[in-house]
């Protein structure tokens, strides 16, 4: 931190921001392993991004992952053959197909991030009360920043 001008440095925010991204991807990590083995978190984060943005043509789903198509098709292939993703026809475009989370992508989803929030809610438990609100208004614009939706918190889970 600068105490002069009283700003802090962009290194040091992306090298905080690089620290704490490790123990989230190592908690993201243990909830995805603990309700199933089979799935990468790249394709865990496909199911994510289906059941926030609902379904999706594989062009923008790619867009979405920042992946090529054909990695998106690949990852795909694989949740559609385990029954997590289902293809469905565009009504209005009968060329395209849409991809959509099945009930039981969408389970996958619920329980993981149902595990993945208990163990976040531990570690913000041994955050000093009066750091919290700070912390919020951090990540809430650094995922802005990023183009992230916000979570659903689970009351607001229809």
């Amino acid at each position: 931190m600068d105490e002069q001008r009283g700003t802090t440095r962009a290194d040091e925010v992306v090298t905080a921001v690089l620290t704490a991204s490790r123990l989230l991807v190592a908690m993201s990590a243990r909830s995805l392993a603990s309700v199933e083995d089979t799935l990468t978190l790249p394709q865990f984060r496909m199911l994510v991004v289906l059941d926030v943005r609902g379904a999706l043509s594989l062009t923008r789903l790619a867009e979405h992952l920042a992946v090529n198509p054909s990695t998106a098709m690949r990852m795909a292939d694989r949740l559609t053959a385990i029954g997590a993703v289902a293809r469905r026809g565009n009504h209005a475009d009968r060329r395209e197909v849409r991809l959509e989370l099945t009930e039981a992508g969408r389970a996958t989803v619920t329980e993981v991030t149902a595990r993945r929030r208990a163990e976040i809610a531990s570690v913000v438990a041994a955050i000093p009360e009066d750091q919290r609100t700070d912390l919020v208004r951090a990540l809430r614009t650094f995922a802005v920043a990023g183009g992230e939706p916000p979570a659903v918190p689970p009351e607001q889970v229809w």
